[in-house]
């Protein structure tokens, strides 16, 4: 369980430093996604463009 954790953690940390370039791909906008300002700082947990991500790569590592 602490390994799945660490793996979420980690690939919300991996897109939150790719926002712009997911952005200009149309992701980071899906159901799911939630931005919210706290302190004065953006915050964007995108949770669907995780699972849409996801998705994809399951899709393509089983053709593969």
């Amino acid at each position: 369980m602490l390994r799945w954790l660490l793996i979420v953690v980690l690939a919300l940390l991996l897109f939150q430093g790719l926002r712009p370039w997911l952005e200009r791909m149309g992701l980071g906008r899906l159901p799911g996604d939630v931005r919210f300002r706290l302190r004065g700082r953006e915050v964007w947990l995108p949770l669907g463009t995780t699972v849409a991500l996801s998705l994809i790569a399951a899709l393509i590592g089983h053709l593969i």
